[in-house]
């Protein structure tokens, strides 16, 4: 299951979420995403973990088959389902990242826009094995998040003892909340994807990180 406080924060900051796009910095980033995640999800099945307010939804679906954008909270889903996708609306439906079993629909392309840097060190093979168990061998993964660029990110408030990464993050209100974000190298990405995915293609950016490969399942021993 998701952690709680992660996503305690997440359902309180759906509001304010996506001011994080807004950063000057970025820009340059942010609209060569938009160009470069259309083709690899076009004409695709897409199921989406952990769309949030659905930001990148709106980038993808237009040119996807179809996108099932599924994230814990009702908040964030609600701000999602506000936005204006024209002719290629998703299916918006709660669920948790972990538990992927119920969530309808059959799938080509699996999209995790901003959470792999949320998933515990140690609960990476659990939520690819889950991946595996929901979807077809072959089926391909595309991930993006971010770097770490100081002055830009959160600083790095303390190290778990299995290597997590945390951060205080504070709402509008004064709320102070610790969230775990891990910035993943794309040798430690590759060792975390090795035995259940394969073809592993990585786009480095200054902020952000893009990265496709094909979900194989776990390899037996």
């Amino acid at each position: 299951m998701t952690d709680p406080i992660l996503a305690e924060y997440y359902q309180q900051r759906a509001g304010e979420y996506d001011e994080v796009y807004l950063k000057p910095e970025r820009q340059r980033d942010i609209a060569a995403l938009k160009s470069l995640l259309p083709p690899l999800v076009a004409g695709r099945h897409v199921l989406e973990i952990a769309a949030g307010t659905g930001y990148w939804t709106q980038v993808i679906a237009p040119v996807a088959a179809s996108v099932t954008a599924t994230d814990l909270n009702p908040e964030p889903l609600r701000v999602a389902a506000g936005r204006d996708y024209g002719r290629a609306a998703p299916l918006l439906t709660q669920a948790d990242a972990y538990r992927l079993a119920d969530v309808p629909g059959e799938f080509d392309l699996v999209f995790c826009g901003f959470w792999w840097s949320h998933i515990p060190r140690a609960d990476v093979e659990r939520f690819l094995t889950g991946l595996g168990e929901r979807v077809q061998p072959g089926t391909t993964l595309v991930i993006l998040d971010n770097r770490y660029v100081p002055g830009s990110n959160h600083p790095i408030s303390r190290t778990g003892p299995d290597g997590d990464t945390y951060q205080l993050r504070r709402l509008r209100d004064g709320r102070e909340y610790e969230v775990l974000k891990n910035f993943p190298s794309r040798d430690q990405l590759a060792a975390d994807l090795a035995g259940q995915a394969a073809g592993l293609r990585y786009t480095e950016l200054e902020y952000y990180w893009l990265a496709c490969c094909e979900l194989t399942g776990p390899q037996p021993t």
